[in-house]
């Protein structure tokens, strides 16, 4: 929940946890925020002082080590009066690019010790400048390609640099490529520039760029990665420039000359150094937007076929606005739901940068929290849903300006298709038979509607956009597996 709350106001969030347990608890969320690059101060509490040499009940035996490698930075203070310095320290750590959570255990007794002093406050910049020589030379590179195009990643929406990127594609008719798994928007996907996700496999992602001879990633990693599928990490006679404000994703990139920078700063000082040089050749020409047949339908009609996720999400994205925030959680039919609802807005999309589950139900609220005048819409999966089904509890104490998506297929979908990809089908203890979203909202006191057709779900989903508080809808879909996108 902090996490979505710190990037919604774009400030940093504390969460406090209870002590080891409460840590534990937590591991996959703060693995999450790491990863995410979420500026979160996480404070764990620790037995009294006075006790720990006997190690007593609830001890954190080692504390600073427990979070680790997930955190910028861990500490325990050795006095109280360290304390405050802490707290300023963990929110420069936190803050600073990449930005990311920091780790404080304090002891119980701390908190009622007096000091004598004023706490010092400060503050740090949160922004990378580009170094201007390695600027330049990444634009004459530019300037000399012949078939060039733009990768951008989950950095360009962090640094509000959608128009940034708009212009320099426009500057220079440039194809433009979402980095994998990026987990966040990052550029109009309705833009006739706009080519869609590059694939999230070795072999696949190098023979989608196969045919350009200079790519310009700016704002991710080189390459972050999913299945295995055999091939080069790019196409002969690519050459690739990196820009990121990430000196770990800079030197593990595997290919390619990388740049430390804010993205949109990059952005902006690449188009004032390319303004005099647009590139324009046949292939970066404007193709048809993806996903705007779906603004063109009529409402959906009754029908007693079993919906697809397609149809579902066709009939749901009918209904949304300009200004909703989508959080998304259902993996094995993302591709499904980002077709039928193309992000046209920064700061509109939030998925996590792990892959693990349990982050979207927290995550939602925290973004609900954050936005409340937007609605708030989180697609999440019937078994992805259990791993933090609580959130709806906390939504309906808070009122919060949230609707829950559920489309139930009662198994595990995607691991079932990553079996098939492995060419290991029939795996057991995959299948989710029995769950009931609806029932399990109403006991959190949460509205509930089940739809089992295009038309009732369009008409739940309306009717829940008029609530005053967060509202559950869950949907059969069919459970036919798809081919795990590589």
């Amino acid at each position: 929940m902090a996490d979505g709350f710190a990037q919604a106001t774009r400030k940093p969030a504390l969460a406090v946890l209870h002590t080891a347990a409460g840590t534990g608890n937590g591991m996959g969320n703060i693995m999450t925020a790491f990863l995410n690059k979420t500026p979160l101060i996480i404070i764990a509490g620790q037995q009294t002082r006075q006790m720990l040499i006997g190690d007593p009940y609830l001890t954190d035996r080692d504390a600073t080590m427990l979070p680790q490698p997930w955190v910028k930075w861990a500490y325990q203070p050795a006095r109280a009066e360290d304390v405050p310095a802490a707290l300023v320290r963990a929110i420069a750590i936190a803050s600073m690019p990449p930005a990311g959570p920091v780790f404080l255990s304090i002891p119980l007794d701390d908190w009622v010790a007096e000091i004598d002093f004023a706490p010092v406050i400060r503050t740090v910049g949160q922004t990378i400048a580009p170094d201007p020589k390695r600027l330049s030379e990444f634009a004459t590179r530019i300037s000399k390609a012949r078939r060039f195009a733009l990768v951008l990643g989950q950095e360009v929406d962090k640094s509000l640099g959608w128009a940034s990127a708009v212009a320099l594609a426009e500057l220079l008719g440039a194809p433009v490529y979402q980095a994998p798994l990026a987990e966040r928007a990052v550029f109009p996907e309705t833009h006739p520039l706009f080519r869609g996700s590059l694939p999230l496999a070795k072999g696949p992602l190098s023979t989608a760029l196969t045919g350009y001879d200079l790519v310009l990633v700016v704002g991710a990693e080189v390459w972050r990665y999913y299945p295995y599928a055999a091939g080069p990490v790019s196409p002969p006679g690519l050459e690739l420039l990196q820009i990121t404000n990430d000196p770990h994703d800079a030197g593990s990139a595997l290919v390619g000359d990388s740049l430390l920078s804010d993205s949109r700063l990059a952005l902006e000082g690449l188009y004032s150094l390319l303004r005099n040089n647009s590139l324009s050749t046949e292939e970066n020409q404007a193709k048809a937007a993806p996903g705007s047949a779906a603004t063109a339908q009529s409402k959906p009609r009754k029908s007693t076929a079993l919906m697809t996720a397609s149809e579902a999400f066709t009939a749901i994205a009918l209904l949304r606005a300009e200004s909703d925030i989508l959080v998304q959680e259902t993996p094995s039919n993302v591709g499904d739901l980002l077709d039928a609802w193309p992000i046209i807005r920064e700061e509109s999309y939030f998925t996590s940068a792990s892959g693990g589950l349990g982050w979207g139900g927290p995550a939602a609220v925290g973004i609900a929290l954050a936005q409340h005048n937007r609605t708030t819409v989180l697609a999440i999966g019937d078994g992805s849903l259990h791993y933090s089904v609580q959130s709806v509890y906390t939504a309906v104490q808070h009122k919060l300006n949230l609707i829950i998506l559920v489309p139930r297929n009662e198994e595990y979908a995607i691991l079932k298709e990553f079996a098939v990809f492995e060419n290991t089908p029939n795996c057991p203890a995959l299948d989710l038979p029995g769950l009931n979203a609806k029932a399990i909202a109403e006991a959190y006191g949460c509205a509930a509607f089940r739809a089992d057709n295009p038309a009732d779900l369009h008409d739940a989903f309306k009717m829940a956009r008029g609530l005053d508080g967060p509202a559950l809808i869950e949907f059969q879909i069919d459970p036919k597996l798809e081919p795990l996108p590589v």
